[in-house]
């Protein structure tokens, strides 16, 4: 633990011009005078630490010196390409390598090229769940990740509905939609590929055998297919609408963009007051009915009937609830 923070407060100062007790006490989470010991240990060492004295010293390397320690391990390595989701990586306990991977990295650039990352992290920032949401961390991914990066098989138990299930899976790899995490898998022994949610999961034995991976598994591919397929799976009824030119606009905002597309994709030419007719495929009549509530008037339901005359319906507790005392019907 010790040589660990060691190399790290060397490669702090290999990184920067100087730095104060206090600043390296709060990178290495650690007491200023624990900062003391450590500078004092290296010096000892042979790594010429020098303590600048009094209210804005600090401490520097002097004599241009650099250590050979900036080689990636493969932990941090694989952690570095992550380092834009910090709260994924906090997420399934990388952090700590990709911190490591990161500060490596900005020991090795040259002088003038140090400020790159503080440079990039000002402008860019990825923030992966959900507007109104609190995403909750499943207890179990970062076993679920280790096993991932590792090529090891587990065995899962997740629930299906009120039973618990339990498969021996092989790990491919993770995915992060919304605040929610997935695993995509494949059932072990020649089984298809299958996705499931990781907050599911109520236990996970892992294995001590490892799995090969399938060359030809394309994480990305493969999820742009299980969501389009997912979507379209729970489109199973079909409304009849009629839309405004503004309503045409607002459409992809009210319902699911999957519908959106198919439906404006097959629409037919404007009426004369410009309006257009859609087939919009929907989850049920009940989803439907809130979804193009916030069109209002911009849409008109023409089928079904009944989902027309609910519509019908509230169009008048509407007009009755904004019509002045003493109006009449």
């Amino acid at each position: 633990m010790r040589a660990a923070r060691l190399i790290k407060m060397v490669l702090l100062l290999q990184s920067r011009p100087a730095m104060t007790a206090a600043e390296l006490a709060r990178e290495l989470e650690v007491s200023e005078r624990t900062v003391t010991r450590d500078a004092q240990a290296l010096s000892e060492a042979g790594v010429p630490v020098y303590a600048d004295r009094g209210r804005a010293g600090g401490y520097r390397l002097v004599g241009g010196y650099r250590t050979r320690l900036t080689g990636l391990a493969r932990g941090e390595a694989e952690a570095l390409f992550l380092s834009g989701v910090p709260g994924a990586l906090r997420e399934m306990g990388l952090e700590d390598a990709a911190s490591a991977a990161r500060l490596k990295v900005s020991a090795a650039l040259l002088p003038s090229l140090r400020d790159a990352p503080d440079s990039a992290a000002r402008r860019f920032h990825l923030d992966a769940p959900a507007w109104f949401q609190e995403p909750e961390t499943p207890a179990l991914l970062p076993a679920v990740a280790g096993a991932v990066w590792e090529d090891r098989r587990v065995t899962a138990r997740y629930r299906r509905g009120q039973d618990e299930v339990r498969r021996t899976l092989e790990p491919y790899g993770l995915v992060l939609k919304a605040g929610v995490w997935y695993l995509c898998a494949r059932v072990a022994d020649g089984g298809s590929f299958r996705t499931y949610r990781i907050d599911r999961f109520t236990g996970l034995d892992a294995l001590d055998e490892r799995f090969d991976r399938d060359p030809d598994f394309d994480l990305p591919g493969h999820w742009a297919d299980q969501a389009e397929r997912f979507a379209r799976s729970i489109l199973r009824a079909e409304v009849l609408v009629r839309l405004s030119p503004d309503g045409v606009r607002a459409l992809p905002y009210a319902v699911d963009p999957l519908a959106a597309r198919e439906a404006l994709d097959g629409a037919g030419e404007p009426d004369a007051e410009g309006w257009v007719t859609v087939t919009l495929p929907v989850e049920s009549e009940e989803v439907a009915h809130g979804q193009l509530t916030a069109l209002g008037p911009q849409a008109e339901v023409l089928a079904p009937a009944a989902l027309r005359e609910r519509f019908a319906a509230d169009a008048a507790r509407t007009a009755a609830l904004y019509r002045r005392p003493g109006e009449g019907g």
